[in-house]
Order: C-alpha cells, then structure tokens, then sequence
C-alpha cells in the first residue's frame, strides 16, 4: 500500500529530523504593540525553565505573519505576533508554502483611556473633539486650514475652558498604533476631514489617511516615548494636560488621575473586553502548529504566555496594561490540548 506524503508531512518530518542541531530557541516575531508583552514572558520563560530565552524580534503584525508564512522547518519562525487579526492573504500565503495549521491565541486586550490630574474638571471626549484638538490641519468653514484651537471648549463647547494640552503617546511606543487608528483617523472621518483630504489628493483615500495621523507642531501635542510613568510626571508638572494611559496604569493610578469617557462610555476592564469601549482591541499571536512539540520549549512557552502567572488579571502582563481576556480559562485549556488550527475566516 502506498502512502502519499502531504507538503506539511514532509516539512514536519524535515523539522523533526534537523531541529535539535539547527536550533533550540523559540523564535517570535511581530507586532510593536504585542513586542514588550511577548518579551515580558520570554524573559521570565529563560528564568523559570530549562530551556533558552526565546528571540522576540518586531517588525510589525503584518511582516509578522509573512514571516511565519514562509513556510516549515528550523529556519522559519515559530510565532507572529499580532495586534490585528490574521487577514485572507496571510492564509493564503501559509497555504502556497506548506504552513498548512495555524493556532490563533488571544491572549488579552489593548484598551487606552484619557486622564487628567484629579483635581481638575472632568471630560466627555468623542474621537473628533481629540482629532479637533490635536490634529495639524482641520475643518474650518467648509476649508482645510491650519488648527486654531486653543482651548477644548474651542474644539466642543461642551468641553471646559481649558488650554490644549496632550500627552500622546510616541511614534515608536506600541500604543500609538491603536491611538492612530481609533480616535486620530476615526476622528477625522468624523469631523469631515478625511473627505477633505481626499478631495485634496485626488480621491487618494491612503494619502488622504495619512495626513489625518498629522498631528500639531506648536506645543499643544506632545509625544511621549517612554512608558506611562513618564506620562504620569509629565502630568504631575502640568495639571491642567491630559495624558494616554494603558487602562491598568490608570487604575492603579486613580488616586492621582480622573478618567474621561469616550463616546459616553467609562473605560473599565468590562468595557474594552466586550468591545463597548471603542479605543480598544483584541490581541493575538499566531502559532505555526507544525512546530509544536518539535522546537524546544515552545508548547511550554505558549502554555506560560496563558497562564494566570503572566496573563491573568494579577500577572505582570496586566501591571503593563494588558487588559486580561475574560475566557483566557478557555484558551488555556485549547493550548493545553496541544491547541487547535484555526478554521476558515468569516
């Protein structure tokens, strides 16, 4: 009786049979946003089992998932982090070059809240009044014109008399990607301005995107590239500022900071694990299956990822501001099982 061998049998056989001399470390790649989490748990992995450090590299969610889709054996990696979930083309792709299973893991959620000192008024945001306020070029009169705000009750006079002030998280900090796509971008749809800036670059809806994330360059928005510590100071010496959090930051911080809604909605652990807080997101790592049980130490890693240890409510993940994924129980009990290829996406 013949037997024939699938392109994945053969590549998992190849790993099995080379993987111990090519290499022993677990090896990642991805996502800015997913990159201190991954790298949290990778360092604390090295020092609570015998096995190696795994290597985190960045990159980005997409270049991420390519690099995972290159195909099967020790010189492809093992995990593509992601801050977006995994697209057709990405699938696509792992088809063409043997990458025949992939484990989707949500681990937690990104959520991003806005606070100020908490002495001072509360506020009531909605993405346009922060793209309003920050944004370099805005609406006036039916015309794209140079930010003339000054005060938030300028932008929303509903908002208090206060100067504009914002510490926002910088270019290179993991939580500007989600700043970028949920209140910038949102916000200029909203106010009209991405329809203006479309209508100024020909019907170039990319270009027109990319002059929404242009922010202001007179002081009145202010890039933070350390953590939110950093934020925090920044806070403490201008009170009257409003600064980006990481949700579990802030809640460990409310004897210092007010929070603002957004949209009407209280940011809370509830809130952006059911989606109801809109500056929120799931966040995954992929897992190519194939690898499973033949690279060391990697169902030990993606087992401890999950773990209340690291991504609990209680964990380290949590005090960096990962806000914890209420069914993380089943997903810790899916990897458990040596975990499950995801099926076709909707």
């Amino acid at each position: 009786m013949s037997i024939k061998l699938t392109v994945s049998t053969l590549a998992i056989a190849a790993v099995a049979a080379t993987s111990a001399a090519a290499r022993d470390q677990v090896q990642i790649s991805g996502s800015s946003t997913v990159l201190p989490y991954s790298t949290i748990v990778a360092e604390a992995f090295g020092e609570n089992f015998d096995f190696p450090t795994p290597v985190v590299e960045g990159g980005g969610s997409g270049a991420g998932r390519k690099k995972m889709c290159e195909g099967v054996g020790p010189n492809t990696i093992d995990i593509a982090n992601s801050s977006s979930k995994i697209k057709q083309s990405d699938v696509d792709l792992c088809a063409e070059n043997g990458v025949s299973e992939v484990m989707e893991v949500r681990f937690g959620y990104d959520g991003i809240v806005f606070a100020s000192d908490i002495n001072g008024p509360s506020f009531e945001f909605t993405p346009a009044d922060w793209y309003g306020a920050l944004a370099a070029k805005v609406v006036v009169d039916g015309a794209l014109v140079d930010n003339p705000h000054k005060n938030w009750s300028d932008v929303n006079a509903e908002l208090p008399e206060q100067a504009i002030l914002g510490f926002i998280p910088g270019t290179k900090h993991g939580t500007r990607e989600v700043f970028d796509e949920k209140v910038l971008e949102a916000g200029c749809e909203a106010t009209g301005a991405l329809e203006a800036f479309m209508a100024e670059n020909g019907g170039d809806k990319k270009a027109a995107e990319g002059s929404c994330l242009q922010v202001r360059t007179d002081g009145a928005s202010v890039d933070i590239d350390g953590d939110y510590t950093e934020t925090l100071s920044r806070l403490a010496a201008n009170p009257q500022a409003i600064g980006v959090f990481g949700l579990s930051f802030y809640q460990n911080n409310m004897d210092k900071l007010i929070v603002a809604t957004m949209d009407d909605v209280t940011p809370s652990v509830e809130t952006v694990a059911s989606g109801d807080y809109p500056i929120s997101r799931p966040l995954y790592f992929y897992v190519k299956l194939a690898h499973m049980g033949v690279i060391p130490g990697l169902q030990e890693y993606v087992d401890f990822f999950v773990s209340d240890d690291m991504a609990g409510p209680d964990g380290p993940l949590a005090a960096y501001g990962l806000v914890s994924d209420p069914e993380l129980a089943a997903t810790q009990e899916m990897v458990a099982e040596g975990g499950a290829a995801m099926g076709p996406l909707n």
